[in-house]
């Protein structure tokens, strides 16, 4: 388990470098942050032009991450982001798509 001090550290460092670009969107900022620590998954919904994707590769960039990202559709299901295991008959196995 990581020392908390560095953690906090690594948190406020990040979060100064992204306060330089995204303004006035701290708890945007810190919540981002608590998802990528905790290793889960984050939807970012606002209205157009808010610096969503900005704020998403903002931190990215902080961290030395690549950036992707997926614009949605209405019609489109988790599967197409994530991918799904399919049965292949011949191998008799599942195949991840």
């Amino acid at each position: 388990m990581p020392d908390i001090s560095l953690v906090h550290s690594f948190i406020q460092r990040v979060t100064d470098n992204v306060s330089k670009v995204i303004l006035g969107k701290e708890q945007a900022i810190q919540r981002t942050l608590l998802a990528l620590l905790c290793e889960g998954h984050l939807l970012i919904e606002d209205v157009p032009g808010l610096g969503k994707t900005m704020l998403a590769r903002s931190i990215a960039k902080s961290i030395g991450c690549t950036f992707n990202r997926i614009q949605f559709t209405p019609d489109m299901l988790p599967s197409d982001v994530t991918g799904v295991s399919v049965y292949n008959q011949k191998s008799q196995e599942f195949e991840f798509r």
